[in-house]
């Protein structure tokens, strides 16, 4: 991506049509780096046919008409998985394991437990649904994920060219956007598009960011970073959000996140947090990610009024994805965008250190030494600007005296 630096004149145009070209390899093919994209096709099926995905698991006999060789090559629409009614996701975390493990008859992962997407992140796999034949599979998703993309290239490119080739030229973003269909490619733009509003109308922001979390929740931890009634707008829109899927689904409405959360180590940090990991059990990790996370939160809205809203998202998304530390390379999507907003290139060093912490799971030494090399590297970026600045700012008045 440093060679963008090298490139002068770039137009809003030339940056949008190689991101476009950029963009053409991934969605030749299935995706590489999860099978997330076969859960967002089976859930827009499901909408589609009057179910709720909340309150149905894909493997429930009762959605076997829905059932195509695509998603399901070892288990046919007239053939019984024995699994039936609404889902039971039990708080046992041996139970929880056996539940939530694949199904070699489908490829859709977690196949015995309900989504865990949002709302808003479910009527955009409706709609993608809407126009996808079921023997297309995932390119449907891939197509509109490479297009968000492109779209958020031109977002950001009417800002300033030359930097919003970091986003449309990224490797990152044509892997986890064109190929895998991911939807932190549908919360970058929401949040990008939030970040750029904020200023002429900060209402219209706080909806946008309200949208992005009812995507995936994570834009949750931008709120400090708006002021004023906008925070009460953004939870305003994300509760909202899920007005019609609980009139659906009931008390079923969260699905399996809860469970998630569980088997992701948020509740008690035991798989979370590697940065922390490299020197504290899990008791005493969580309670000092809790209180940083605190502290970070408390200065994004004591720094608000003073510095452009970019940079405060920037490092306080950044911060967070540094102190929760997971691997899965894709949530730091929204990061790249930021990154490009507030110029604040070191940020990247976190997505792609996810990279390396992905490809070496399960080696929780390893994982945790990759995010500190991405904190370091962020933290000197830091130092050197902040040390670069205040020099400019005392030389300042000399200049002016001597002259």
């Amino acid at each position: 991506m440093g060679v963008v630096w090298w490139v002068k004149g770039l137009t809003v145009m030339t940056v949008v049509v190689v991101a476009a070209f950029c963009q053409v390899p991934g969605v030749m093919q299935g995706p590489l780096t999860s099978t997330d994209a076969y859960r967002y096709v089976w859930d827009g099926r499901v909408q589609l046919s009057g179910h709720s995905p909340y309150a149905r698991v894909p493997l429930d006999d009762s959605l076997a008409r829905l059932r195509d060789p695509v998603l399901f090559p070892g288990l046919g629409p007239t053939e019984r998985s024995g699994v039936t009614g609404p889902p039971r996701v039990p708080k046992d975390p041996a139970a929880l394991a056996a539940l939530s493990q694949d199904d070699p008859r489908t490829r859709i992962n977690r196949p015995r437990v309900p989504t865990i997407y949002p709302p808003v992140a479910q009527a955009y796999f409706t709609v993608v649904a809407f126009f996808t034949p079921w023997s297309a599979g995932t390119l449907g998703l891939q197509i509109a994920a490479a297009l968000i993309a492109l779209a958020l290239t031109w977002l950001l490119a009417v800002q300033e060219p030359r930097w919003a080739a970091l986003w449309g030229w990224s490797p990152i973003v044509a892997l986890e956007a064109g190929n895998a269909a991911h939807i932190d490619v549908l919360a970058a733009l929401l949040i990008a598009a939030a970040v750029v509003t904020a200023t002429r109308r900060p209402k219209l922001a706080a909806v946008l960011l309200g949208a992005a979390a009812s995507v995936k929740l994570l834009p949750l931890l931008l709120l400090p970073a708006i002021r004023g009634r906008r925070p009460i707008v953004a939870v305003g829109t994300f509760i909202a959000s899920y007005v019609p899927q609980l009139l659906a689904a009931g008390t079923l409405v969260l699905g399996f996140l809860p469970g998630y959360l569980t088997q992701e180590g948020f509740d008690d940090g035991s798989s979370r947090s590697a940065i922390l990991a490299l020197l504290l059990p899990p008791e005493a990790r969580q309670l000092v990610a809790a209180a940083l996370a605190l502290t970070l939160a408390a200065t994004a809205f004591r720094r608000a009024k003073h510095d452009p809203i970019a940079v405060t998202c920037c490092w306080l998304y950044g911060a967070a994805l540094l102190i929760a530390t997971p691997t899965y390379p894709w949530y730091g999507l929204p990061l790249i965008a930021l990154a490009v907003l507030a110029r604040r290139p070191e940020w990247l060093a976190v997505p792609l250190a996810s990279y390396l912490a992905y490809a070496s799971f399960g080696h929780d030494t390893r994982q945790g030494l990759i995010h500190l090399t991405a904190a370091v590297i962020v933290v000197i970026a830091l130092t050197i600007r902040r040390r670069t600045a205040t020099a400019k700012a005392f030389d300042a008045p000399t200049f002016a005296t001597q002259h």
